[in-house]
């Protein structure tokens, strides 16, 4: 058995590619174990700090060697392409919390792949495997629970008015792409979506000069000029904090309602038409010349475990396995209004990276102070 595992390792190490992968083989997690206990220790990116632990949590599990590291998307993209390019590749697995910019900048060029495990095809909707989606997560409209006994805003329109001028918390849409995807997203597959409910708050259909309903929403959300912040915990503070004395409502991720537990006041914003949030994909994939493919493949099948990928769940991160429910420590309780939130479509990501700097001109040329 031992020398079987020597040649296995052997082949992975000439070839680059796992024999457990060849598409004729039926999937076995044991064997894929075996496989990657011959292989040389694996180092994971990650947009979390959660990963050192998770990392450690899968070597405990398996006796698989692994490193967790945290790093953000534009790091995690550039390391990759710098050591593919260099032929000195140490990275082995990613997750990227910027699907548009991975579609292009790594999987296009073939510095990385992607895998579905075999066992879990079924279990993932194929949206969610070309290229695989770990987590979406959410983020959120949110209101100040202390200062309403319920959100203050039921259509997303009404964040136009001019009763929520300066009243609304959000990142920088030109520092964190989640913005101008998502305002892509919702113009390619939502747009009737937001002129109906236009329509259903205003009694007649929207009329405007843009190209989409969505533009024009995005115009007018410009021109009421929102509290603007570089982090989501500022923009949560403004939103939810116990003490606050302006009447906030903003979008949050909903890793931001564990404060709940110190005295914010954070609450979610559902029965919003037409969603009350968007849910932003974080992609899984495999560096291409990696030294340990099986190691590489069996992380990524551990995070699409209920256990696996716990410590993100616990912060609303989704997993796209159906079988996976979010842990009862969720603060948020996103879990109930999971399907009213605005589905991102990761196979138009490629539309979304062409797009963003439209969104993001679109943005600054109607935004007002």
């Amino acid at each position: 058995m031992k020398m079987k595992h020597s040649l296995l390792a052997l082949s992975v190490a000439v070839t680059g590619f796992s024999p457990v992968l060849h598409a004729s083989e039926p999937f076995d997690l044991q064997t894929l174990v075996n496989a990657a206990k011959q292989e040389p220790a694996i180092t994971i990116y990650a947009p979390t700090g959660k990963i050192v632990q998770q990392a450690r949590d899968f070597t405990k599990k398996y006796g698989v060697k692994a490193v967790g590291i945290k790093a953000k998307a534009p790091n995690i993209i550039e390391i990759i392409s710098r050591e593919s390019q260099a032929n000195n590749v140490k990275a082995d697995v990613a997750l990227i919390e910027d699907a548009p910019a991975a579609q292009v900048q790594l999987l296009d060029k073939g510095y990385v792949k992607s895998w579905v495990p075999g066992d879990m095809t079924k279990d993932i909707r194929h949206q969610y495997q070309q290229p695989l989606t770990v987590v979406l997560a959410p983020n959120v409209w949110s209101y100040n629970t202390a200062q309403y006994d319920k959100c203050p805003i039921t259509n997303i329109w009404q964040l136009t008015e001019p009763k929520w001028k300066h009243k609304i918390a959000m990142q920088d849409p030109l520092i964190k792409p989640l913005y101008s995807d998502s305002f892509n997203q919702m113009a390619t597959h939502y747009d009737k979506q937001m002129a109906d409910a236009y329509q259903k708050l205003y009694g007649k259909p929207l009329k405007t000069d843009e190209s989409s309903a969505t533009a024009e929403f995005v115009k007018r959300l410009a021109q009421n000029g929102p509290l603007l912040t570089k982090s989501d915990g500022d923009a949560a503070q403004a939103i939810g904090a116990p003490d606050v004395k302006d009447s906030f409502v903003g979008l949050i991720s909903t890793a931001k309602y564990r404060e709940n537990k110190h005295g914010m006041k954070l609450g979610i914003c559902h029965d919003m038409t037409p969603f009350i949030g968007v849910s932003y994909p974080t992609i899984g994939v495999i560096t291409t010349k990696t030294n340990s493919p099986n190691a590489s493949k069996l992380f990524i099948h551990y995070l699409m475990t209920s256990e696996g990928i716990k410590l993100q769940g616990i912060d609303g991160k989704m997993s796209t396995n159906v079988k996976v429910p979010l842990p009862k420590e969720e603060a948020s309780g996103i879990e109930q209004y999971r399907d009213e939130l605005m589905k991102y479509q990761t196979g138009t990501s490629v539309s979304d990276w062409q797009s963003r700097q439209d969104w993001m001109d679109l943005w600054s040329m109607n935004y007002q102070r």
